[in-house]
Parts: C-alpha cells; structure tokens; sequence
C-alpha cells in the first residue's frame, strides 16, 4: 500500500524525492507503532482516527514539535486522499483531525554588509585553491543575488543559463519554472567557473552547473559552503534558506513592489511573500527607536 501511494506522488503529482522520503519514513514509523511485531502488516483500512490521535500523542511525548506533527498528519492525509481517490475507502478517518497550530517567527536575516564581507573573505584567502574559492563565491553569489532555494540551485544545469539573455532558468517545487534575470557580473564568474569546472574534467553528461568531486553538489555541501562562509556573521541561522530571505528583504527595502518579489521567489501565493513586509517594518521601527527624538526620550525615561 506504502509503495503505491509513494509511486503515486512521485509519477503523478511529480513531488520532490525529499518529501517522498518524508512521507516514507512517517508511514513506515506509523506502521512500526501500529503493529510493532510486523509493520508490513497494517490494514489502514481499519484505521481509526483514534488511532492516529494516539500515535500523534505518543510522539509529541517522545519530543515531536508541533510542526514535525503536523507535517505526519499532512502525509497521512494525503494517504487516505488518495485511498479515497483509488476506491480503496469511501471515507477518510483523518477528515475532522486539525493541525497543530504554528508561531510564525520572523526568518532570520543576514546584514548585506556581512555577506559582502564573508564573499570578500572567500576570494582573498590565498590558502584556498582557485576551484574551490570559484565555486565558494558562485554559490553564495547565485543564492543572495537571485534569492533562489538550495534544490534550486543544485539543480542548475548548464542549458538552464542564457548568456545572451542574462537570464536563468529555474526550476522550482513541482517541477514549476521560472526565469530570473542575472546581473552582467554574476554572468562573469558562472562563466569564470564554468571554464575552471570545464579544464578539470569535471563535467557530467547532464550537464549540471556545480560538480564536486565528479558529482553533481549535493544539499549538505551546499549548506556546508554556506555555513562556514557566514560563520562570523551575527545572524541566527546560517544557512541557505537565510540568504533567501536576506534577498527578499533586501529587494522590498529596496523599493521592489511585493508581486515582483513574489514572481522572483517563485511563491505561489502573495500571502508567502508578505511575511517579508514585516521584516521590513522590523527595520523601519528600528530606525525610529535609534533616531527620532520622542523616541530615545521614552528610552531615557524607561533607564532612568
């Protein structure tokens, strides 16, 4: 039952290999509390909605967040959506279970300034080989100035590039593409890295942008690039979904109108996009309680 569910999102609703994977191993985990002795035993026919409140229990006591719950009881429904869809079941048990609630804080936030420096850190190290530093500078280059996600970016291939253009083609979550515009500089050093990329032998029949090691870059290189590259910035979180925020901060306190923003990222729904405004708010009021006069009088006369 397992298999065809997970070969129905992957063949039909055509979804990410990391969020099969998910789904795999929340099922496989259910089936494990169901029925310890033989998990490949489990009618989810004769599952009950009680059953489902029970094992989320049970994992919210064994330290499950209120997101990693919510996302078993997503996968879940989807399972018996498609049970429901298949003629296999008539009715889901799921129907009437809500989702754990989520705060909603805002992303972290890198200072242009520091990732300018961590770059500039990158392409003065002597130390570091020329291929590497290349390929370093590229990927924080590609993820902050086009604000593109790390599946994003490892799935570049060479074809997805338009020098002519300047533009990029991207592909996004369910296979859904989009084209960004590149700056004339950051065409210079993909380029730069392709010829480098090229003289070491390191390209590969499906012709992708970034090769490591003779294999297309991988999530955790990507994040460990990123990572180490903004270790001495103050941000929270280093890693590359924070330059895709920074990005998209940077471009609405810019002056860029929020559906622009909304097309660049590749969102689906303005709503996505609008919880950078807030960002952009956080800055305006520190700027006010940093400079306006009432404002540092109400400061003074809270110390005081």
């Amino acid at each position: 039952m397992i298999n065809r569910f997970l070969d129905y999102l992957r063949y039909e609703l055509n979804r990410a290999p990391l969020t099969i994977e998910a789904y795999r191993t929340d099922l496989e985990q259910f089936c494990k509390w169901i029925s310890p002795k033989d998990p490949s035993e489990v009618d989810f026919i004769s599952v009950t909605s009680s059953d489902v409140r029970a094992w989320l229990a049970a994992r919210s006591k064994q330290g499950d967040t209120p997101r990693t719950l919510r996302r078993k009881i997503i996968c879940l429904r989807s399972l018996f959506h498609w049970m429901m869809k298949s003629g296999i079941i008539s009715h889901s048990p799921l129907t009437d279970l809500p989702l754990p609630k989520l705060s909603k804080p805002l992303p972290d936030l890198i200072k242009p300034v520091e990732i300018e420096e961590a770059i500039r850190s990158i392409e003065e190290d002597d130390k570091l080989p020329e291929l590497d530093k290349a390929l370093k500078v590229l990927v924080l280059e590609i993820l902050y100035s086009l604000g593109i996600r790390r599946a994003e970016l490892i799935g570049i291939n060479d074809e997805d590039i338009s020098f002519s253009s300047g533009e990029l083609r991207v592909t996004g979550k369910r296979s859904k593409q989009r084209i960004v515009p590149v700056p004339q500089k950051l065409m210079a050093k993909i380029q730069e890295w392709q010829k480098l990329r090229d003289r070491e032998s390191l390209q590969l029949e499906d012709n992708p942008l970034f090769v490591i090691k003779g294999k297309r870059i991988t999530p955790n290189q990507v994040y460990r690039i990123v990572h180490e590259a903004l270790g001495t910035t103050t941000a929270r979180k280093k890693s590359p979904h924070a330059l895709r925020h920074s990005f998209a901060s940077a471009m609405l306190n810019g002056g860029a109108e929020i559906d622009s923003v909304r097309e660049f990222l590749g969102h689906a729904s303005l709503a996505t996009t609008q919880i950078y405004t807030h960002i952009s708010l956080n800055e305006i009021k520190k700027a006010y309680s940093n400079a306006h006069p009432r404002s540092l009088k109400e400061s003074k006369d809270k110390d005081s």
